[in-house]
């Protein structure tokens, strides 16, 4: 590690970055969820975030919390871009995201059981590294303003 790497290297920053990013992952999620409660007329419970029952194709309620799912990764991808701000770390910070949740969830009421549950995470995960490292890059690329003096 260079010199340059040991300084920006800072535990306690990553440490509240991912707080902030999973914080916010279930803030989003919960708000998706409310708002396809209130339109759909679904069930919502803390379940709908950590089980792996109310995650099925064969229902309506099941298709609205994958949806919820997923597009919680869009959001989520958003805040990368603004917390994370470097591109090579956005699959870093998103696969610590979704271990946490599977911790999370395995805590809750054991492994994951379905399909469903599976493909639906990885469908997320990979939307949210693959938009993020994008919103990433771009924020880099973007030119820095120099001020007259």
């Amino acid at each position: 590690m260079t010199k340059s790497e040991k300084q920006q290297f800072n535990p306690r920053l990553i440490v509240y970055q991912i707080v902030a990013l999973q914080c916010f992952y279930y803030l989003t999620l919960g708000a998706l969820l409310g708002t396809f409660h209130i339109l759909f007329g679904t069930s919502l419970s803390m379940e709908h975030f950590f089980s792996s029952k109310f995650m099925n194709s064969g229902s309506a309620s099941g298709w609205v919390v994958m949806a919820a799912t997923v597009l919680t990764s869009l959001c989520g991808s958003l805040l990368l871009a603004i917390v994370v701000e470097k591109s090579r770390k956005c699959l870093d910070f998103t696969a610590t995201l979704f271990i946490l949740h599977l911790m999370l969830c395995c805590g809750w009421q054991g492994v994951p059981a379905t399909w469903d549950w599976w493909i639906t995470h990885v469908v997320a995960l990979v939307v949210m590294v693959v938009l993020g490292e994008y919103l990433c890059s771009r924020r880099e690329l973007q030119d820095i303003p120099l001020v007259a003096i």
